[in-house]
């Protein structure tokens, strides 16, 4: 393998010149920066990373623990991070909690003990002393979607009560008054706030939502189907489901077309998080539609912001409805949605 010494050889330079260059460092002439990085083209040397993260104490690496990777909108979500790294000259390793937070901390030790420059989390139902110790021990660290209460980072999430307000003033406005919703799990913050947000939404309208209408799922399409069962089986079913993610309203729509029902003209069906695939079912789905993009960039550059020594800053971004044909017929002011 060519070596740094190789590099100064053949640009007629001294190792510490080629330091300089390859670090970008101010200090070095124009023509020996030319000959430096010509000799580093003709030899194709690449600087070894490992001994530069030993020589600097950073590695240019950042961790990423996401939820759950089968989840398309965590998978968008990771797409968005790994590209604004790279953007800003990072690397991202990423770590799948499966929504199991005794995995999650294993990925959080094993990035730490990669000597990650900084870690990002969306963390998984439950809580994690562990993540409270990182934080307190200094190391650079952002919540993204999900937090911790009580673990102080910055958090970029999105906030979609808004969004939720306006889903319920649509199916209000399209005569549905029983309405149901699918929750994910009471300890995650995003299940306990859309319940509380839909409760809220409800309540706008002199309508109630009973505990019923409440269903407790996990995040994962097999819930939603059996929460949607339950629903189905009640004397009085609910005229519209709405899933608090996105698996757990395709678990919800299998249920539905199990017992034999049509969507919209039987139940309505709403979901949190909008996903691609929303549009291509029968009907399409309306759905809550979070800024995934905007979400992941802005996580990257508040955590590079620690990592750099820059004041970082807590993001709110708001989500939007997307109104389609899955509760009831669209108004002609929605139909751009479709």
């Amino acid at each position: 393998m060519t070596s740094i010494k190789d590099v100064a050889a053949q640009a007629g330079v001294s190792v510490a010149t080629v330091s300089r260059v390859l670090n970008s460092h101010p200090s070095v002439s124009p023509d020996a920066r030319t000959r430096v990085l010509a000799a580093v083209d003709a030899l194709g040397y690449r600087p070894n990373a490992v001994a530069r993260s030993l020589r600097t104490d950073q590695t240019r690496t950042l961790g990423l623990v996401i939820s759950d990777v089968l989840n398309p909108y965590f998978t968008e979500l990771a797409r968005f991070v790994e590209e604004e790294a790279r953007a800003l000259g990072y690397s991202v390793i990423i770590g799948n909690a499966d929504e199991r937070p005794e995995l999650q901390d294993h990925h959080v030790r094993t990035l730490l003990d990669r000597r990650i420059d900084g870690l990002l989390v969306s963390p998984a139902d439950g809580d994690s002393p562990l993540m409270s110790d990182v934080a307190r021990a200094g190391t650079p660290m952002v919540f993204v979607d999900r937090w911790m209460p009580g673990v102080d980072v910055p958090v970029v999430r999105a906030d979609g009560r808004l969004a939720i307000r306006d889903l319920v003033a649509h199916l209000h406005a399209l005569g549905r008054r029983r309405l149901a919703i699918i929750a994910g799990p009471a300890a995650t913050t995003t299940g306990d706030e859309r319940v509380e947000a839909f409760r809220e939404a409800l309540r706008a309208h002199e309508l109630a939502l009973p505990d019923v209408y409440i269903g407790q799922g996990d995040f994962q399409a097999d819930s939603g189907r059996r929460v949607t069962e339950r629903f189905l089986a009640l004397p009085e079913p609910p005229e519209v489901v709405f899933a608090a993610d996105n698996l757990m309203a395709l678990g919800a729509l299998d249920a539905i077309r199990a017992a034999g029902l049509r969507v919209p003209q039987d139940i309505g069906l709403a979901a949190f998080d909008d996903i691609p695939w929303f549009v291509h079912t029968d009907p399409p789905i309306t759905a809550i539609a979070q800024p995934t993009g905007e979400l992941g960039r802005a996580a990257v550059r508040a955590l590079v912001d620690i990592v750099e020594g820059r004041s970082p800053q807590s993001v709110t971004l708001p989500a939007r409805l997307v109104v389609r044909r899955s509760c009831g017929e669209p108004t002609s002011d929605q139909r751009s949605n479709l």
